[in-house]
């Protein structure tokens, strides 16, 4: 069964036994209340015949008060009207068949005073009614009212009674409960079938309740995460809600995020490292050879002074040679055969030290270059020569790409805590060169770190950037790029901390 049935079925269970359970207590209040009506209407139709008949009683004049409650009786609230002596036996009734008879005294009218074997002086009147069946299942209300001794009685000459006795005998008085048991039926019929509606709209809102907010966000994530099962790590949820399933949906697009960047950086190292395998065996094999052009082309060049046509042609072989190694020179760098000596470094220093290395070239760009060092830097565990090749590449790449008119390029360092980390060795040192250049269009920013694609045609080789960002993957760092056409570039290089701050860092300068 899905989730969202159980939900509905539990739900709509504890909905259904708790109308059920109130429909029960409003029925059971509302006869108990039909019920209590009517032993007051009983109670007060006796004390009624009991004050019709008392100084007939007093007289004993016995046919005027046969005629009273037979006069009573003949109502259609009213079953029957009957009076008992002492004896239990019946003297008058509004049957004339039930005169003469003896009465049970464990009958329902007599048991209440006699449950003790003993009639008692004074019954409650919550004691005189009682509710039992006749005819064939026809419900009756029966009040019994004792009729008792009073001194105009035991001092009647007309009486015989003895001073002594208390109850000379009882009223009994049955009325039909066929009206409060139609009203009953009728009422139990209204409130089942306004329970089943109520029970019906109940489980329609929770339906579409739990179809909005569970069923179709739970759905969404099987969805998702199929999706990424397959390959598609891209793949994002709407977030609607902000309860616990939302907060579920953006876990899930964070995740989805961070895997999407993770299969990228893979997928980058894994290329890098294939041309750099594939860059050391051809850089290898072309060395040799592409130092012995340059020898011997350096050697006629000598040899051929005297001879402009055929010097010219020999310094274009010369110059293009020297170009092809420096490409060699850049794919033996690309593929790092050479391993890192890595120690403490300030990151400060090495900042000042590369851009004191190409602020005369920035110069004759018109760039002026600003330094904005944290005080208090945490020290690195870096290769200080590879570590200065990588500020380098990204201060000449800057200033490549300022206008004729020139602009700033500003280099900040930044040191920040890792999210939830105590210790200091969880810190990352990060270097942020921005500048106020071309920019890089949308398309060319996911392949600026791919080894041979560069943005400055023919006066790059298109493996600064892929050298960059090997050597920085190598230190355990990373290197990102926030970049639009017309509004300069930045670039962020992020490298852990090690344990403790330097003992001394630069401050801010500008050149």
């Amino acid at each position: 069964m899905r989730i969202g049935h159980k939900l509905i079925l539990v739900g709509g269970s504890a909905a259904g036994l708790l109308i059920a359970g109130f429909a029960y207590f409003l029925l059971e209040s509302h006869e108990r209340q039909l019920l209590g009506e009517l032993e007051s209407h009983a109670h007060q139709l006796s004390e009624t015949v009991k004050s019709s008949t008392r100084y007939d009683m007093l007289l004993n004049q016995r046919e005027s008060v046969h005629q009273i409650i037979s006069s009573i009786g003949r109502q259609d609230a009213i079953d029957k009207v009957r009076i008992f002596n002492k004896d239990g036996e019946i003297i008058l009734s509004t049957d004339s068949l039930d005169i003469g008879h003896m009465v049970d005294m464990k009958a329902e009218a007599c048991y209440a005073c006699h449950e003790a074997d003993q009639p008692l002086e004074s019954v409650p009147i919550s004691r005189r009614t009682r509710i039992f069946s006749f005819n064939g299942g026809e419900r009756m209300l029966g009040i019994i009212s004792p009729i008792y001794n009073e001194a105009s009685c035991w001092q009647a000459p007309c009486h015989a009674h003895d001073e002594r006795q208390s109850v000379l005998g009882v009223l009994d008085v049955t009325l039909p409960l066929e009206r409060i048991d139609e009203e009953h039926r009728a009422s139990t019929t209204r409130i089942v079938a306004i329970s089943i509606l109520v029970m019906v709209a109940i489980s329609f809102v929770m339906y579409w309740l739990v179809r909005h907010t569970v069923i179709a966000p739970v759905e969404q994530l099987v969805k998702a995460t199929q999706r990424v099962a397959t390959g598609d790590v891209q793949f994002e949820v709407a977030v609607g809600t902000r309860d616990e399933i939302g907060r579920l949906a953006e876990s899930f697009n964070d995740m989805t995020q961070r895997l999407t960047e993770a299969q990228r950086q893979l997928y980058q190292s894994d290329k890098l490292a294939s041309i750099g395998r594939l860059a050391a065996g051809v850089a290898h094999e072309i060395n040799n050879p592409l130092t012995g052009v340059l020898t011997y082309s350096s050697f006629l060049q000598s040899r051929l002074e005297g001879q402009p046509e055929f010097k010219a042609d020999l310094d274009v072989i010369v110059r293009e040679t020297k170009r092809c190694r420096d490409i060699v020179a850049g794919l033996l760098d690309f593929s790092r055969q050479s391993s890192a000596a890595r120690r403490r470094l300030d990151v400060n220093e090495l900042v000042h030290v590369a851009a004191g290395m190409v602020r005369n070239q920035l110069s004759l760009q018109k760039t002026r270059l600003i330094l904005d060092l944290q005080q208090d830097l945490p020290a690195v565990n870096a290769d200080p020569g590879q570590l200065q090749q990588v500020l380098v590449n990204l201060l000449v790449n800057a200033g490549d790409a300022m206008p004729a008119e020139g602009g700033v390029i500003s280099v900040q360092t930044v040191s920040r805590p890792e999210a939830g980390a105590e210790a200091a060795a969880s810190e990352w040192v990060k270097v942020i060169v921005k500048d106020t250049g071309a920019g890089i269009s949308p398309e060319d920013r996911d392949k600026i770190f791919e080894p041979f694609f560069s943005t400055k045609g023919p006066k790059g080789t298109g493996l600064g950037l892929a050298i960059a960002w090997g050597i920085i993957e190598d230190h355990g760092g990373r290197i990102d790029l926030d970049s639009a056409p017309g509004k300069g570039s930045t670039f962020f290089v992020t490298l852990p901390a090690a344990n403790h701050a330097p003992d001394s860092s630069h401050g801010s300068a500008s050149s």
